[in-house]
């Protein structure tokens, strides 16, 4: 499959849907477990989900361009995403003890603002659509999660730490995916950041068989689809939509998060805090009037 812009926006529309929904899976495996056993297992499940995938993964993405192998530089960098995931992941978790699923989605769609000013200091290129678009998502998030509240939670300051860990490890995607093995990447990222929440885990957790027996179903949904069909499609998609893009179209997995949240949590929301769903939707559609392409190297890109 070749893919152009359109195609990559599709994929993070759906890599935002299952994030948001997968906001209410990590809140109730919090009932049952710690929140860097519960990282290590679904990180784990993903990466198991996609070794199958490695042999033939150059079959299933045709970029137009050759990879570069996955050593020196690049091992490094798919390295970092992973304890860069571990740390943004944590933070996440801890956050959701404390604060509603819904809310949680959208303070970490804050990071739709935080990619494109990260990226300034690393000459990505952003236009002005770009940033008006950004500009309303974060108004949008501003109602949504902080405005008419007389103090912020301490669930959310965690998470706000997360919306800046993501906006980091988006940044450091969209400047590998274009180069290596989309594939690879993933396998590399999420079988680090298991490894590492996982040993963390069994020092200061311990092992609750009964616990991760009782979040089976949040363990798989946050597995094999969060970690190993989202993030996946993030990777391929970054392969064409710039860090600053595509992080807003990823913030709309807030809207996903309040809508489950609210669905499946019996979570409330307010009109204002529509009003701020709604300045989301609003930015994420003016951002799609000139999509920026400029960040992706010459010997990294195809023709769409």
């Amino acid at each position: 499959m070749r893919l152009t812009i359109f195609r990559a926006d599709m994929l993070l529309l759906i890599a935002a849907a299952i994030w948001g929904a997968g906001f209410t899976a990590q809140r109730a495996a919090m009932d049952s477990m710690g929140p860097f056993m519960f990282t290590g297992i679904r990180f784990a499940i993903g990466t198991l989900i996609l070794l199958p995938l490695l042999p033939i993964s150059s079959k299933l993405i045709q970029g137009g361009h050759p990879k570069t192998p996955m050593r020196g530089i690049y091992l490094i960098g798919a390295l970092l995403t992973g304890l860069i995931c571990l740390i943004g992941s944590m933070l996440q978790q801890v956050g959701l003890v404390y604060t509603d699923a819904g809310i949680a989605g959208f303070i970490t769609g804050l990071y739709v603002m935080f990619v494109p000013i990260l990226g300034l200091f690393i000459r990505y290129k952003v236009n002005m659509v770009t940033w008006v678009g950004a500009t309303l998502a974060v108004i949008g998030l501003y109602f949504l999660s902080v405005y008419g509240f007389k103090s912020i939670n301490p669930g959310d300051w965690f998470v706000l730490g997360c919306a800046v860990v993501w906006a980091i490890q988006v940044l450091m995607v969209g400047w590998l995916a274009p180069r290596i093995d989309p594939i690879q990447l993933a396998v590399v990222q999420f079988g680090f950041t298991a490894v590492l929440a996982i040993v963390i885990a069994v020092i200061i957790e311990g092992v609750d068989i009964n616990g991760i027996l009782a979040a089976t179903v949040p363990l798989l949904y946050a597995g094999i689809l969060s970690i190993g069909v989202a993030f996946t499609l993030q990777i391929i998609a970054q392969q064409k939509s710039p860090p600053a893009h595509a992080a807003i179209l990823l913030s709309l997995e807030a809207v996903f998060a309040a809508i489950f949240g609210a669905l499946i949590l019996d979570e409330t929301f307010t009109g204002l805090q529509i009003f701020g769903c709604t300045l989301m939707l609003l930015g994420i559609i003016v951002a799609q009037l000139r999509p920026p392409r400029g960040f992706i190297p010459e010997n990294a890109r195809s023709s769409s």
